[in-house]
Parts: C-alpha cells; structure tokens; sequence
C-alpha cells in the first residue's frame, strides 16, 4: 500500500463525538452510497499526483463545512468545483452525492484565485472531518483539543511527506496548526475569505502570486 492510500484509509478511521467523517460515513440525505470509496478515492488520487508532480503550495484551511469537504472530501471543494478541482491535477473526480449541487461561500472565494495560479497547489484543513453540532449534522463547529491534535498529526504527515516549497496558513487557526506541525518551515498567513474577509483574502493570495495572469478585479 503507497502512502496515500495508507493516509486516506489512516483518516477513515477517525472516530469523534458529533462528527462525520467523509470517508467512512455515508449522509442518508445527500450521499450515494459509496460516497465515501469515492471520496476515499478522490484524495488518494489528488495525493498521488501531488507527489509524482511536486507541490509548490500547500494551502491550509479550518476543517470541513456541511456545504463543501464533507459532501467532496477535499478542502476548499464544493460540488461546484469538484471537476476543476480534479482538472488541476488531470484527474476525473466523480461527484459523491446526489440531487442539487450545492455552493460554499469559502470555496468559491478560494476558487476565484486558484484559477489563475499556475503552480500546483494542495488543498488541506487542520481538522479532515466536518465537526457538527449535537443532533445538528448539517451546522458547523469549532474542534475540540482531541480533534485539533489529531488534525495536527495529519497535517504534519502530509507537510513531511509532501515537502512543499511554501506553507500558505488561511486564516488564524490554520496559522497556529501550521506553526505547531511545520517543525519550524515558515509560512504565509493570508485573511481567511468568510465572514467578509473576501478581498483582504484575495490581496494576500495575489501577493503571493504576483508572477501569474495579471489579476481583474
């Protein structure tokens, strides 16, 4: 087994009060039901190219939202771009749910940028599973120290295993995960784009960038 199937699998079997793990469990609503082979298989896939191809970027997020990772199982991917996602890394990723494709605000602010990057970035969050409210499996909600530490630990594995050329924290949680499990690297901090953060979240990506596609506001 290559460490990509070994992490994913490694991921499926996370267990946690009041989550869903995208790889293991199947969402009665939305889901097909063998969303989580796909999503499984969808990850692997991504971690497979990013190391036959190298990873410039690893882009780090907060953890999944009912709207985005938890129906794709990638970061920062909605229904949405799920086959953009898959195209940057000349892949097909089939979708694992089924009915209306539903949008996430974060998600399409990160992928109004991605677009115009040539390098090849890789998406990521501190904690891999979609933390929920009790009886609310469709809310969202902070980690808990337990679920943060083994996100930290997942982290840390893809940063060694991955070795990009630089760490792009989004938003200041991320920023403190990536500090803990990026064994001294450095990183970029940029805004995170929700909560109106939008337009300082695209002036620090394009900062970064400032050697691709001439940016249009």
């Amino acid at each position: 087994m290559g460490f990509a199937e070994d992490f994913v699998g490694g991921l499926a079997e996370l267990r946690f009060a009041n989550t869903f793990n995208p790889y293991a469990d199947v969402c009665p609503v939305y889901d097909l039901p063998n969303a989580p082979a796909l999503r499984r298989g969808a990850l692997a896939a991504v971690i497979d190219r990013a190391l036959e191809q190298g990873t410039d970027s690893l882009w780090v997020g907060f953890c999944p939202g009912h709207q985005g990772a938890r129906r794709t199982g990638l970061a920062f991917t909605d229904d949405y771009v799920l086959q953009a996602h898959g195209e940057r890394w000349c892949i097909e990723l089939p979708r694992p749910t089924t009915g209306k494709m539903i949008p996430e605000p974060t998600t399409q602010a990160v992928w109004k940028e991605l677009p115009r990057i040539k390098e090849t970035v890789f998406l990521w969050n501190v904690f891999p599973l979609h933390p929920h409210r009790p009886d609310e499996p469709f809310s969202n909600r902070k980690p808990n120290a337990r679920e943060y530490a083994a996100g930290r630990e997942a982290l840390k594995e893809l940063i060694d295993v991955l070795n990009p050329r630089r760490l792009v924290a989004v938003g200041k949680v991320a920023a403190e995960e990536v500090k803990g499990a990026g064994g001294g690297r450095e990183f970029v901090k940029v805004r995170h784009p929700g909560h109106g953060g939008q337009r300082e979240f695209a002036a620090g990506i394009r900062e970064l960038y400032p050697g691709d596609e001439e940016y249009a506001d």
